[in-house]
C-alpha cells in the first residue's frame, strides 16, 4: 500500500471526503457537500486535499484524512494559508495521517508564497490544540463571533 496527498478535483474525489469531513462538521448534510464545496471552490478558492491509503484513485485505497484550506491575504499579515478543516477518520487518529497531511498543508503554504499557516480551532478542541502546539504553531489571536 502506497499513501498518497490528492487535490479532489472530480465530484468523486470530493464524495469520497464526505464521511471524514462529517466526523468534524456533522450539520452538513452529504447531499448538499458537492454544492457547497463547488461553491466555496468557485467564489472563495476552498480546496479540499485528502490522505488516500492505497493506490490512489476513486475506486482503490481508503481516505484516512481530510484537509479543507484556502489561499488568503490580510492588510497586517499579507499573503497566509487557512486551513478551515482539517480531520483524521475517527479510526485513525494517532496514527500519523492528520500529522503528514498538516506538513503538506505548510509545504503548500511555502509553494504558494505565503507568509504563514492559520487555522481556527474551537475552543473546546483540547485535543487538536495540543497537536498544533506539537506542530510549532502559535496561539496568537482570539476569534470572536456573532450569530446573526
Amino acid at each position: 500500500m502506497s499513501i498518497s496527498i490528492i487535490i479532489a478535483q472530480s465530484p468523486d474525489e470530493i464524495a469520497m471526503c464526505y464521511p471524514i469531513i462529517a466526523q468534524l462538521r456533522p450539520h452538513l448534510q452529504e447531499q448538499d457537500f458537492l454544492g457547497v464545496v463547488t461553491r466555496l471552490s468557485e467564489n472563495a478558492g476552498f480546496r479540499l486535499a485528502y490522505v488516500m491509503d492505497g493506490d490512489a484513485g476513486v475506486d482503490s485505497g481508503v481516505v484516512r484524512a481530510v484537509a479543507g484550506y484556502r489561499v488568503s491575504e490580510w492588510l497586517h499579515t499579507g499573503k497566509y494559508l487557512e486551513i478551515e478543516d482539517l480531520i483524521a477518520g475517527s479510526a485513525e487518529r494517532s496514527r500519523g495521517y492528520g500529522g503528514l497531511l498538516f506538513d503538506w498543508l505548510v509545504d503548500q503554504a511555502r509553494l504558494e508564497g505565503c507568509r504563514q499557516l492559520r487555522l481556527v480551532s474551537g475552543v473546546k478542541r483540547v485535543d487538536a490544540h495540543r497537536f498544533y502546539l506539537r506542530k510549532g504553531m502559535v496561539h496568537e489571536a482570539q476569534y470572536f463571533s456573532l450569530d446573526l
